[in-house]
């Protein structure tokens, strides 16, 4: 298994869960570059950066590129929350022109993650039901945006990343077995679960044993304490959770997604302890 960490790109998830909030070119700020935090992710013995970034045409690439390779970090993802968070996008909108825009700002997303060997993100953009639009209707229009876009993956030679959330910020699916039954449903071979360890402490019964039961889907997951801080600053049990990945021979990124508290170098610095402590070398 690797270790990854959060970088945001995006003023207005300043008060998302992200470790590093990099400041915008030309802004007067405490907060670091890209470069900064990159180079302070190296430095504390990460593998990788997940990237959440405002757009693909405002994307860093020729910038990123240079950093990883410099501080011989890889990607580990690229999140697409933005077109939710910036433009209000969700695949689920009852509007067909908003759902198009949602599919082609994801595409940009997935593209330029694939040149990095990595795969894009679906949060917050898979939007929920509404009065106008019933479950039963956003999910069958959820399956065929995944079908587009794990498709539109495939062709770099990537998955594509389903995150369930909680029941609070979505109500398509909530439960990992019951996303993964849905992924098998519609034969989407290219989409892979993201299993996000905060909202499964809020929607599971048993975080190990879930894992275990989504085996064949598990794609990424994010490294994050009940609380949304660092793991070993809530109730959290992660030698359980590491030993089912251990079971499933689970090989990917555990990519901490938290909260930078009590301040970002604690937050980085306890994150990649609890990574050395139970994942390292696994």
């Amino acid at each position: 298994m690797r270790s990854a960490i959060t970088i945001s790109l995006v003023p207005q998830a300043r008060r998302g869960p992200f470790v590093f909030h990099c400041r915008q070119p030309g802004e007067e700020s405490e907060l670091p570059t890209l470069a900064e935090a990159c180079g302070q992710a190296a430095e504390l013995g990460f593998d990788a950066v997940e990237i959440f970034a405002a757009d693909a045409e405002s994307f860093p690439t020729a910038e990123l590129k240079e950093l990883l390779a410099a501080h011989r970090l890889s990607l580990a993802a690229v999140g697409t929350g933005a077109g939710w968070v910036c433009r209000q996008l969700s695949l689920v909108d009852p509007d067909p022109d908003v759902r198009a825009r949602a599919i082609r700002f994801i595409e940009g997303m997935i593209d330029t993650a694939a040149g990095f060997s990595a795969p894009a993100i679906l949060g917050s953009m898979q939007g929920r039901s509404s009065d106008e639009l019933p479950l039963a209707d956003a999910r069958q229009l959820l399956a065929e945006a995944l079908t587009t876009l794990g498709e539109r993956a495939a062709r770099h030679g990537q998955v594509f990343l389903y995150e369930p959330l909680n029941r609070y910020e979505t109500d398509l699916f909530t439960r990992q077995v019951e996303a993964a039954a849905f992924l098998d449903q519609h034969r989407l071979r290219h989409v892979k679960l993201l299993c996000d360890l905060f909202h499964m402490n809020i929607e599971e019964v048993d975080l190990a044993a879930t894992l275990q039961e989504v085996a064949g889907h598990l794609g990424h997951l994010h490294w994050a304490d009940s609380n949304r801080r660092a793991i070993g600053m809530g109730h959290t049990e992660a030698k359980p959770i590491v030993a089912a990945l251990e079971t499933i021979r689970y090989r990917g990124y555990l990519s901490a997604e938290i909260f930078p508290l009590p301040t970002v170098r604690e937050a980085a610095s306890a994150s990649i302890r609890s990574f050395l402590s139970y994942a390292a070398r696994r």
